[in-house]
């Protein structure tokens, strides 16, 4: 098929990013959002997104007109939809006595009603948002037939998981294998062609439900191998062994390779999608349901950590917090368990303030975001490292002993030395160490 136009609906950390990459490969693209605030950063020259290059590849798209940005869609050729899939934070599922957490599928079926005005015999659709097992079958394609077309028939429609790393995500949008999954034969085809205007990497075809499952057990697998090393991270405690020795020791053979521990699982992605698969089949995804609540409880053993480095008592303590995001060197907030843990720590009586390098304003209740790292430190109790920012990484202990009258330091990612904090005049402790718990 021969694709001039493209609707993209949902300008977030997949849209934007596809979009402008769209663009830039000779698309005319209409970027769809229903937040006036985004809408309104890119008409007035801003990006609401950290990540490299973007914010000049999206600039040079709106210059040329070959993007432009709206808060309703336009008949198009195709449209992607890439818009957010969380679960609900106030809606839960249960098997058996054991509560799971659902879906939150309100945003594809918003976008979704929203192309029916504008859909057209030969269009495309793509669902791209992260989506349980059957969805692009059972929810969007019955909406997008009340147009009175028929999918498969009049138009084609396909399921295409984003594979990403933010940081890397235009390098990756191009390079990375790409699944493409269609309700038929046809449909697969043309999502192909649509995909192959800008994809280096191989194009590899199914049908829409393995496309879906795809994404899920990617990121399950991760979740299940980082459960793995937090509940290492546990045993060590219990048991009076360094995990990060132990896990140095392992991974030489060469059919090991455990992940590093830390406070948590967060993002969109990983510490979500998992639970796709529980509440699609919760008699069936028993490890799965395991792993995610090792790692949901992860920020608590956290809490418990600084607890114990402050001789059991957190009421009244001053905490400065390095890092809220829910991985290193990116801006993305979600699901953080850096802002559970800052969180779990102020219910707990405690003053945190925290510092987070890359922070676009955002407002986390009970924590007080600081703007330069010496004010997080001025007065705190105790330094708690959150998350493993290049910035952080490269801290001089003996600096940061001049702006704090803090003398302990919990290191809850592994990624600080030891010796150089205590030689500084700190007292010590890290998630694992075997001797902090």
């Amino acid at each position: 098929m021969n694709f001039k136009k493209v609707c993209m609906i949902g300008l977030g950390y997949i849209g934007l990013p596809t979009a402008g990459t769209l663009a830039r490969h000779g698309m005319r693209v209409v970027g769809v959002d229903n937040n006036p605030a985004i809408i309104s950063t890119l008409l007035n020259g801003g990006i609401h997104i950290h990540e490299p290059g973007l914010g000049a590849l999206i600039q040079s798209a709106l210059q040329s007109g070959s993007l432009t940005v709206s808060a309703t869609p336009e008949e198009a050729d195709a449209f992607i939809i890439a818009v957010p899939t969380p679960f609900y934070k106030d809606q839960h599922g249960s098997y058996q006595g054991q509560a799971y957490k659902l879906a939150d599928m309100r945003a594809v079926t918003s976008a979704s009603e929203s192309l029916v005005p504008y859909l057209r015999r030969g269009n495309l659709v793509v669902l791209e948002s992260t989506s349980p097992p059957r969805t692009t079958i059972d929810l969007v394609k019955p909406i997008l037939e009340r147009s009175g077309l028929q999918a498969g028939t009049d138009f084609h429609l396909a399921y295409s998981p984003e594979r990403v790393l933010p940081g890397q995500i235009l390098r990756e949008l191009t390079e990375n294998a790409r699944v493409i999954g269609g309700i038929d034969q046809a449909s697969a085809e043309a999502g192909r062609d649509l995909y192959a205007t800008f994809v280096q990497g191989e194009i590899v075809l199914t049908d829409a439900t393995t496309a879906e499952m795809v994404k899920l057990m990617e990121n399950t697998y991760r979740d299940i191998n980082i459960a793995i090393a937090n509940e290492f991270s546990r045993l060590a405690e219990r048991f009076g062994t360094n995990i990060w020795e132990a896990i140095a020791c392992a991974n030489r053979h060469p059919r090991v390779n455990i992940l590093r521990p830390g406070p948590g699982v967060g993002g969109h992605c990983i510490g979500v999608d998992p639970w796709f698969l529980v509440e699609a089949a919760p008699d069936l995804a028993h490890l799965i349901y395991s792993a995610r609540l090792v790692n949901d409880a992860q920020p608590g053993f956290v809490v418990e950590l600084v607890r114990h480095a402050l001789q059991g008592e957190l009421a009244g303590k001053r905490i400065a917090a390095l890092g809220l995001a829910y991985k290193p060197d990116v801006d993305d907030l979600r699901e953080s368990p850096a802002i559970e843990a800052a969180q779990l720590l102020a219910k707990a009586g405690a003053y945190v303030s925290a510092y987070e390098p890359f922070n676009r304003g955002q407002v986390i209740a009970g924590v007080q975001l600081m703007p330069t790292l010496e004010q997080a430190l001025a007065e705190a109790d105790l330094v708690l490292l959150l998350v493993n920012h290049t910035q952080f990484r490269l801290i001089n202990p003996d600096l940061i002993a001049q702006h704090t009258p803090a003398r302990r330091v919990v290191d809850a990612v592994g990624s600080m030395e030891t010796a150089a904090w205590e030689a500084a005049g700190f007292q010590f402790f890290r998630l694992g160490d075997g001797k902090s718990l």
